[in-house]
């Protein structure tokens, strides 16, 4: 309030400097007009030469000097403004003055910000993201990144927004200039092979599972790089793999880690469509003959084909069936389930893209 008091106070200030003059009343002479008193003074000089106090040449010479003094003031009387224009002039005034405070005022009030604390330039030139499209911004570092393909920390902070925006493929290359200028961590070659994963559409490729063992051959427990590990061993069919990778993790988690419903999701999911072990604490999922294992996968395979039948909108779910059917060398049920797929999908638009694109991962099209 007390800025609002000081702009008030200047502005009425600056309309009582204006308006005072122009309120004036004109200024009048005290002994009338001046014309009446220039007439009398010929009247006087008249007067005088016919009485003989004064001369001929005098009194012709007054007579000019007193015309001369009677004609300019009434010249100066015929220019006086009359009252009705002079407060035309007023109202004039008034309304300017009083007319634009209230403009600015109209103008300010939806734009301006008069609680807003000082900005210098400087941190204006420093500081103008938070007002810019992400697009903006990133075309911005894209652009610095090209004129300066050494600057590490630029692609740090690059990669990651760029996976957000599901710019995989540039992720990736960000990625790998992130580790070439600022070293190898499990970190980055987990996230390398996150990004790997998502151009692939979820798919854990070859390419992606390797960036995920390296990551864990430099940290065993980084818990991105091993539940994807998990991931890709039930992409495979392998779902005892998996939930071993899984129950691992859940045991080392702490009781508050913001990733163990993930992880429980991912084990129940697993457990849900494997069949049970067989029985014996002298049995274990590790020491089941090559036989057994291949029994538990085509079970477990066979049980989510069933599955999608009955829910044919898990796209996920397809591509995994497709995938496994290519593991276990059986072309012809993984176009069979592709043709399924796109069946299912058919009235889905989105699920029916999103499917293309990860057979095409897969090199399975047609």
């Amino acid at each position: 309030m007390t800025l609002w008091f000081l702009f008030a106070l200047m502005t009425a200030g600056a309309a009582f400097a204006v308006l005072w003059p122009l309120g004036r009343p004109a200024r009048r002479l005290a002994g009338g007009s001046e014309t009446n008193v220039y007439r009398d003074q010929l009247t006087e000089v008249e007067h005088d030469a016919r009485a003989g106090l004064i001369g001929a040449p005098e009194a012709a010479a007054a007579r000019v000097e007193i015309g001369r003094r009677l004609l300019e003031a009434a010249d100066t009387e015929s220019v006086q403004p009359q009252s009705s224009s002079l407060r035309s002039r007023r109202m004039v005034a008034v309304a300017a003055l009083a007319g634009i405070p209230v403009l600015a005022l109209l103008i300010y009030l939806p734009l301006g910000s008069p609680e807003l604390p000082d900005f210098p330039l400087a941190e204006r030139v420093r500081a103008p993201v938070a007002s810019q499209p992400l697009d903006n911004l990133v075309a911005q570092v894209e652009s610095h990144l090209e004129k300066n393909p050494s600057d590490g920390r630029g692609w740090a902070v690059l990669a990651p927004v760029l996976s957000k925006l599901g710019r995989f493929d540039d992720a990736v290359r960000a990625y790998r200039n992130s580790m070439t200028y600022n070293g190898e961590t499990a970190e980055r070659r987990s996230d390398l092979g996150e990004a790997i994963a998502g151009a692939a559409n979820g798919i854990v490729t070859a390419d992606a599972k390797k960036e995920f063992e390296r990551a864990v051959a430099l940290n065993p427990k980084d818990v991105k790089a091993r539940y994807f590990l998990g991931i890709a061993a039930e992409q495979d069919g392998h779902g005892a793999d998996a939930a071993k990778i899984w129950q691992a993790m859940l045991a080392d988690a702490p009781a508050d880690a913001p990733w163990r419903d993930v992880v429980q999701e991912a084990l129940t999911r697993v457990n849900a469509s494997a069949p049970p072990l067989p029985k014996g604490a002298e049995v274990a999922a590790g020491g089941m003959s090559n036989a057994d294992r291949s029994q538990m996968i085509h079970g477990m395979v066979e049980r989510l084909a069933t599955r999608l039948k009955q829910n044919g909108d898990d796209v996920d779910g397809w591509l995994r069936l497709v995938r496994a059917y290519m593991v276990l060398n059986e072309p012809e049920k993984s176009r069979a389930a592709r043709d399924d797929a796109r069946r299912a999908l058919g009235p889905n638009e989105a699920g029916l893209r999103q499917l293309n694109e990860g057979l095409k991962a897969l090199g399975v099209d047609g």
